[in-house]
């Protein structure tokens, strides 16, 4: 990578100047690795950096010279605050991860002895994957990083750098029998003491959380439920009993907090309008207060804040790392409207009601009036949290049943970050597990169409679809641990059976069927296939949108096999998936989701567990071992992340900003000491 002797020489000068409580941007002194002119140039470099098993790329903001000075600094403001709360997604994936982090952080900053060598290099790809996934476990797999180095090794370069580590924390790092799962969900086990995700004292059971929610939940306002343990630790007191330790200014957090309602308060100062400044009040207020209720008022605010090109998403917001689905991950992302491509989409929030109408649902699951649905594709400006550098491509909220179904939701895609995957990924994975050249084909002419489309109708249809029946509690209440891959599931369904129907080409969305048959395609084989790259070898599936993925592919497999709907084919040692029927096999894609909702809306627990757990778990050892030898010949790294663009302020002699630049650094590892550097605000 281009940028590893310039990182090199920096460390080697001593350009780094380590402040763990530096708050202040570095401003425009600085010389630039690329600006904004990267959009225009056809070599333009996506994938930065490559280790292990995943790969880290970069994406382009296209028309940020063309938003106004305000609206730059708006989303300058809106980036500042996600950063400044980056530890709290560390320290809530694992108690031991910031002090773990700070160590490698300052020893890749500051060691002057051999950097080479296997050592070195094994001590470099476990740093990485540190930092990729926010913590000493997999961000995916949620398996914790077995260092390939020795113990002595690694003291020796702490001790090196002027450093020490507790023998807990060691014992975390190079002991494989402790803390070796940041989420579980295997029901044989006691899900909180079987995972390391600090949401929860390292010594409370599932029975106690249980035990210390239930009769909150009781007693809590069905119509209206607020979202309790979203924004909290439980935690052990002296005498032995539970309580919540919560997320503010001024209790746990408190100093990141603090400089995240910093910018937000400057973010408000240059709000587009004055919806979008009341929902930035609310969010400071709650940041400030910890109030459930003020979280549901910010919600019901940005919900219904529509007009302006920027937005932004900020807050502790997905469950799916805390196993019993109460605690929200620390998550920013910054969005610019992309008008051309939105346009093109929001017919579907338009007719999200048609789409309802005729749902497979049973009458009772379906809504009378889907409310608010408002879908864009943006252009993301910068990400921190749980969602960098590992991104999703598309986002539906609020998470809250009851807020959407009265005041709507926002579904966004997030365009460059789609682009940067397309343009980083060739055409070797579907050549090498394509049935046939019509499949080949029909991918590289309609693939990418294919996953735009699937998307928007897993964000704007999907998750704002079906309903729960009267009297029935939330699905994290009913459906518990499966509640994740349920929705997730749920979500794709909807996607899967619309995406063959004629209604998105009377739209105008797609030229034909065609596509359609490409997203069917891709999703048997990597519901089957492709993503058993991402387990290793006599694991399970554990992560919530894998279980979703491959239950999906083969209940229908299983269940189009008296059909021959889809049939298992071997050709020179090597497994086919080939889909012959999709008219059918929307139709059973129409039959799960009929099923699925049913299980969310009636709250049957016995019959989603039984579902996840019969196709959604349990590995084929043989598929798995050929999937892993047949990518690994194609060098295609399973899991991809992102270095994000930099935003620097240009000042005049007064110190007024007078413009913000976009660069885009060329070195992940660089990125990541920049942001120790300036970020770090938790001890």
């Amino acid at each position: 990578m281009f940028g590893k002797w310039f990182l090199m020489a920096l460390l080697l000068s001593g350009f780094w100047a380590f402040s763990a409580c530096n708050s202040q941007p570095e401003e425009a002194t600085k010389p630039e690795t690329e600006t904004t002119s990267a959009e225009s140039q056809q070599d333009f470099q996506w994938e930065v950096d490559r280790f292990d098993d995943k790969r880290v790329l970069r994406y382009v903001i296209h028309g940020f010279d063309k938003l106004s000075l305000q609206q730059k600094k708006l989303v300058y403001y809106l980036t500042q605050a996600g950063l400044a709360g980056r530890d709290i997604m560390y320290d809530m994936n694992y108690r031991y991860n910031l002090p773990i982090r700070r160590a490698i952080d300052r020893i890749v900053r500051d060691y002057q002895g051999e950097r080479s060598g296997e050592d070195w290099d094994h001590f470099m790809v476990y740093a990485k994957n540190v930092w990729f996934s926010n913590g000493i476990h997999h961000h995916y797999s949620m398996d914790k990083f077995i260092p390939k180095f020795s113990r002595a090794y690694f003291e020796s370069l702490l001790k090196a750098t002027g450093q020490s580590l507790s023998e807990e924390v060691l014992q975390a790092m190079f002991d494989p029998k402790v803390d070796i799962k940041k989420v579980s969900l295997d029901p044989s086990k006691d899900l909180l003491l079987a995972s390391a995700v600090n949401f929860y004292d390292p010594d409370i059971s599932e029975k106690e959380a249980k035990a210390f929610y239930d009769p909150i939940l009781a007693k809590a306002d069905k119509q209206q439920p607020l979202s309790y343990g979203l924004n909290s630790k439980l935690v052990r007191r002296p005498d032995g009993s539970l309580a919540e330790s919560v997320w503010t200014t001024e209790g746990m957090y408190g100093p990141a907090l603090k400089e995240v309602v910093k910018w937000l308060e400057k973010a408000r100062d240059v709000a587009e309008n004055d919806k979008q400044k009341k929902a930035f009040d609310l969010l400071i207020q709650y940041y400030r207060t910890g109030d459930l209720k003020t979280w549901d008022d910010y919600n019901i605010a940005w919900v219904e804040t529509t007009e302006g090109d920027i937005d932004y998403i900020n807050g502790f917001v997905e469950v799916y790392n805390d196993p019993l689905g109460f605690r929200g991950s620390y998550e920013t992302i910054v969005e610019i409207k992309d008008f051309e491509a939105s346009e093109r989409m929001e017919v579907l929030a338009d007719h999200a009601q048609w789409f309802e109408d005729h749902a497979p649902y049973l009458p009772a699951h379906k809504k009378e009036k889907v409310k608010g649905v408002s879908y864009h594709v943006v252009q993301v400006a910068g990400e921190a949290g749980d969602a960098s550098p590992a991104t999703p491509i598309g986002v539906n909220l609020p998470n809250a049943n009851w807020i959407r179904a009265e005041h709507g939701s926002k579904s966004v895609s997030l365009g460059n970050i789609i682009e940067a995957y397309f343009k980083a990924e060739g055409p070797g994975m579907t050549k090498e597990f394509a049935y046939d050249e019509a499949e080949v084909e029909r991918q590289e002419k309609y693939g990418e169409l294919a996953d735009k489309l699937e998307t928007a109708l897993h964000e704007v249809i999907g998750h704002a679809s079906g309903r729960i029946e009267p009297g029935v509690g939330t699905p994290k209440e009913t459906l518990k641990n499966y509640a994740s891959t349920l929705e997730e599931a749920r979500a794709d369904l909807v996607a899967l059976y619309y995406i063959m129907d004629p209604k998105l080409v009377e739209l105008g969305l797609m030229p034909s069927l065609d596509v359609g048959k490409a997203a069917y395609d891709r999703y048997i084989l990597n519901g089957l296939m492709l993503q058993l790259r991402r387990i290793n070898p006599g694991k399970n599936i554990e992560e919530a949108h894998m279980r979703n993925r491959q239950m999906i592919a083969a209940w229908a497999f299983e269940k189009g096999q008296p059909e021959g709907v889809i049939t298992k084919e071997v050709r020179e040692g090597k497994t086919y998936f080939k889909v012959h029927d999709y008219e059918r096999l929307r139709e059973l894609f129409g039959e799960l989701l009929r099923e699925v909702q049913r299980i969310k809306s009636q709250g049957d627990y016995a019959a989603g567990r039984a579902l996840v757990e019969t196709y959604g778990v349990k590995v084929d050892p043989d598929i798995h071992k050929e999937v892993l030898e047949r990518t690994a010949k194609l060098n295609i790294a399973p899991y991809s992340g992102f270095v994000n663009p930099r935003l620097v302020p240009v000042r005049d002699g007064q110190g007024e900003i007078t413009d913000i630049k976009v660069e885009y650094p060329d070195s992940f590892v660089e990125q990541m000491l920049e942001y120790a550097e300036r970020y770090s605000f938790l001890k």
